[in-house]
């Protein structure tokens, strides 16, 4: 919990030195009574009712009722996750040939495809969402758009082709990011936050390099957070050879610390989909403080009410 007015909580002292204050008033009256009234009229002068804990019962619920109106003077707030109204996300996904490899259940594709249609229903409706499809080349197959069944339908269209334009990849998602950016810019919005998801499973072999990709989006500070996608041992038979197709772990790491983005493994379908949840929470929601003083006041109401009722009570005196 923080406050907007941390330093109105110093009127807290006031509470301490009225504590302090009805401390010492109240052992002078215990020494006076003792002093200067016989032992056998101590019981008029302080009744049973008033004796022990439940005499000061009163005083510290009022006291307490204050602290609580003083602290929502300071406006206390806390932090909660809430939707973010606009924002722009692209998903370049890879759909190389090694994307047929079967050591994710059905094919690294076809649960690729499944992780990605969720990861793009549960996002907020405010978010613009973008579809990069990559093999030989990259190609914008969704222009960022808030019509996330639009989305849903291109993602289940994907098929694969030979080799890995990862570099492309990034150029094609980076210019499909700004074009949604100046397209805001120009009807007058707030500047939105933007990002770039890259899914890929092997190493680039063809296209621009992923280090100038990756320079590209630091220029641009648009974040690319990277899946490496595919266990170690993944194979894949094309043309009847077989070849080891691995994650290239390494390469998706340093683009996303380069950019400020954040890298991921997945080597399951259900790792793929912790990803995704991990990478929509980022995206898709942010952290805003909402004041939280208005249940402090209704507390400070009741218990002042309790307090006044317990000092009716404990007053007084039989007829």
């Amino acid at each position: 919990m923080s406050f907007l007015h941390p330093e109105r909580l110093l009127l807290l002292l006031g509470v301490v030195a009225l504590t302090a204050g009805y401390a010492v008033v109240w052992r002078r009256r215990s020494h006076a009574v003792a002093r200067y009234t016989q032992p056998h009229l101590h019981d008029r002068l302080a009744p049973e009712r008033t004796k022990g804990l439940r005499r000061h019962v009163a005083p510290a619920l009022a006291l307490g009722a204050l602290s609580l109106v003083l602290v929502s003077a300071a406006q206390p707030t806390r932090h909660e996750r809430v939707p973010r109204e606009k924002g722009v996300v692209v998903l370049a996904i890879d759909t190389s040939l090694s994307m047929q490899a079967t050591d994710i259940s059905p094919t690294r594709l076809e649960a690729a495809i499944d992780g990605a249609t969720d990861f793009v229903e549960k996002l907020p409706d405010g978010i613009e969402v973008g579809l990069v499809a990559f093999d030989s080349d990259a190609r914008l197959l969704v222009s960022p758009t808030t019509d996330h069944d639009a989305v849903v339908s291109s993602i289940g269209t994907l098929t694969t082709n030979a080799r890995t334009a990862t570099g492309e990849a990034v150029y094609a998602s980076l210019d499909a990011v700004q074009a949604s950016l100046d397209e805001d810019a120009s009807d007058g919005d707030d500047p939105v936050p933007a990002a770039i998801v890259l899914l890929s499973d092997g190493v680039e072999t063809v296209g621009r390099s992923v280090d100038s990709a990756t320079q590209a989006a630091v220029e641009a500070k648009v974040p690319v957070s990277t899946i490496a996608y595919g266990t170690p041992s993944g194979t894949v038979t094309i043309e009847g050879q077989t070849m080891e197709v691995p994650a290239d772990t390494e390469t998706m790491a340093a683009v996303a610390e380069a950019t400020g983005g954040t890298s991921f493994q997945a080597t399951s379908a259900g790792e793929l989909h912790d990803v995704y949840a991990d990478i929509q929470t980022t995206i898709g929601y942010e952290d805003e403080p909402r004041e939280v003083g208005r249940p402090l006041l209704g507390g400070a109401f009741v218990i002042l009410l309790a307090a006044s009722g317990i000092a009716v009570l404990t007053s007084a005196r039989p007829l």
